[in-house]
């Protein structure tokens, strides 16, 4: 019977129990190493690597010396077993090896510009032009694979809860999303585009309206904004959930098995917060720990001590109060004993950070050391120790501002003294939602009241709250999932019924008539009997980072663009043709810089 032209196994199966047997591997050569009178090659495909082997003086030797790595070849040989002092035991295949037959190159390789065997650390853009090298590499390899894997669990998670999946447009109208929209031409309509959407939201919401129920999807999602490390520029994947007729707590009930199981089926040796996650309300977590996605493996809460520094001998800060300063107290547990340093460095970062700086008070015994404890009575002392749960070996920093920016500093300062005094649970994975966000939020840009989260969610209290309430008192079913600081989605119970949409949007400064263009396949459907609903939509791209442990995204998606919005592989973006153009009715008008720069 005639072997298979390319392989009978992979690179990953063979073991003792194949000894004796005559194999064809194909693959790429991983490494090659010269003992002399043997040549060892480590081929490899993308279920293992295996040891070939061929001696100096058989025919095929001389064609396996001279191959590159990365050259792809297939071998036929026979499985022999490893002497015991050369097994492996870091490989499955360890214990046999392929004594080389015939060798057939079916792709040389060329000098490589990036190396695949080893760790060696490339610059981004190298990595990124050469990706397909880079995706060969063995940690990055893997991570692609535990997306995949993580996908499919999600899936088949969700369909065993009695969702279904459906699709929604890839072409679209521009919405208000948050953030910029990538525009598409139309060539059938002069002057008009397309935008790719931002998320699924209106669409997502319509399937609820035309009756469905328990819709996810895993859907691509684009958006024209910087980058981050925890956002990629472009596209991005997300699980998309809607459900009808549910509240708030249904939505948690369905997405907490989902984001729990896939967390302990991928990192089971890890600690994962069990279910019901905890519930913080925006406010509470802005004061406690800083920002609205806390890392609740950091055991540090910020306490409000305005009172205590209010009319005190501590000017500075007495002073700031009367302007509408608050003070936040940020515990150091057990720093009491740290040498001086520890205490001018912390200050020293927050200079560089651009902040004023961090006061401090170190309590030892009955006794209260530091530049601010001299300035503060017993009283006010003890007040301290009371609302930020101080002891005897502890200290506190301050962080003194309005109440964002001083939530701002408290929060990154909680974050360095977390890390600083080794105080970070490890190997957790540790979740909550936020809750309660604020409906409308004031903008310094725009010297306006506008949404502060989702336009489309259902105001606490409904429509009489938009008509009864400071707009910036208002409170809205949105909610976050965070997990270990990482927030991994925005969701929200909806907006299901048009008068109520339009007074919000009015209140944001959109007319009934804004709404009617901007939003009306939905506004127009509201109106012919929508189901109360809600949904969420966890990043997969961070869910996945998290579980790889990495630092930055762009470590588990295959082909990511730069930070600049560049895919370096393919050479996108770029110029396209005046037939192109034309055929769209565009005609481009470069920046005054890039055209004087294009003459010169």
């Amino acid at each position: 019977m005639a072997l298979h032209p390319y392989r009978t196994h992979t690179a990953g199966d063979l073991r003792a129990s194949h000894v004796g047997q005559v194999v064809k591997l194909s693959g790429w050569v991983h490494r090659k190493r010269d003992h002399g009178n043997l040549l060892f090659i480590d081929l490899r495909d993308h279920y293992g690597i295996t040891q070939c082997v061929v001696e100096q003086g058989e025919p095929t030797f001389v064609g396996a010396d001279s191959l590159r790595a990365e050259s792809v070849v297939t071998v036929l040989g026979r499985v022999v077993a490893r002497s015991p002092e050369t097994i492996n035991p870091t490989l499955p295949t360890g214990a046999v090896e392929v004594r080389i037959g015939a060798l057939d190159v079916l792709s040389a390789a060329e000098e490589l510009p990036i190396q695949v065997f080893g760790d060696h650390d490339y610059p981004e853009d190298l990595r990124l032009r050469y990706r397909y090298l880079d995706l060969r590499r063995d940690k990055l390899h893997q991570n692609i694979i535990l997306r995949s894997k993580v996908i499919t669990s999600i899936r088949r998670r969700m369909v065993e809860q009695g969702f279904t999946e459906y699709q929604t447009p890839i072409l679209t109208a521009s919405s208000p999303e948050g953030a910029r929209d990538y525009l598409v031409p139309s060539r059938i309509h002069p002057g008009k585009f397309y935008a790719l959407p931002q998320a699924p939201q209106q669409f997502k919401q319509l399937y609820m309206v035309a009756g469905f129920d328990r819709y996810f999807q895993i859907a691509p999602c684009f958006r024209d904004e910087d980058a981050r490390a925890d956002r990629s520029p472009g596209e991005f994947y997300q699980l998309d959930v809607e459900m009808s007729f549910v509240e708030q707590e249904d939505v948690f009930k369905a997405i907490e098995p989902v984001m729990h199981g896939i967390f302990t089926e991928f990192a089971p040796t890890k600690k994962v917060t069990p279910n019901p996650f905890p519930r913080i309300a925006y406010r509470e977590s802005m004061l406690k720990y800083g920002n609205d996605k806390p890392d609740l493996r950091n055991p540090i809460v910020i306490a409000d001590v305005t009172d205590a520094f209010k009319g005190s001998g501590f000017g500075i800060f007495a002073k700031a109060i009367d302007a509408g300063s608050v003070v936040r107290a940020i515990p150091a547990p057990g720093s009491a004993g740290q040498p001086r340093s520890f205490f001018d460095k912390m200050n020293d970062w927050a200079k560089e950070e651009g902040w004023p700086g961090l006061g401090y008070i170190i309590f030892e015994g009955d006794a209260a050391k530091g530049p601010i404890a001299g300035k503060l009575d017993a009283a006010r002392l003890d007040a301290i120790k009371k609302a930020a749960n101080l002891k005897s070996g502890d200290a506190v920093f301050f962080a003194a501002d309005k109440p964002n920016k001083a939530a701002q500093l408290a929060g990154l300062a909680r974050t360095r003294l977390g890390n600083e005094l080794g105080l970070i649970e490890k190997d957790a994975f540790r979740f909550c939602w936020i809750v309660d966000f604020p409906m409308f939020e004031f903008s310094e840009t725009d010297q306006k009241i506008d949404f502060s989260h989702n336009p489309f969610s259902m105001p606490q209290g409904g429509g009489e709250a938009l008509t009864t309430q400071d707009p910036l008192d208002i409170l809205a079913y949105q909610y976050d999932i965070v997990c270990n600081g990482v927030e991994l989605s925005s969701g929200a119970i909806r907006n299901h019924l048009p008068e109520v949409m339009v007074k919000a949007f009015e209140i944001a400064g959109y007319t009934r008539k804004d709404v009617e263009e901007r939003f009306g396949g939905m506004f127009s459907a509201f109106h012919y009997g929508a189901p109360p609903h809600g949904g969420t939509a966890p990043g997969i791209d961070r869910i996945v980072m998290l579980l790889a442990e990495e630092p930055n995204l762009r470590e588990v998606v295959a082909f990511p663009m730069t930070q600049r919005a560049e895919d370096l592989l393919m050479g996108a973006p770029a110029p396209v043709s005046e037939k192109q153009l034309r055929e769209v009715h565009i005609r481009v008008q470069l920046p005054a810089a890039m055209q004087k720069k294009a003459a010169t």
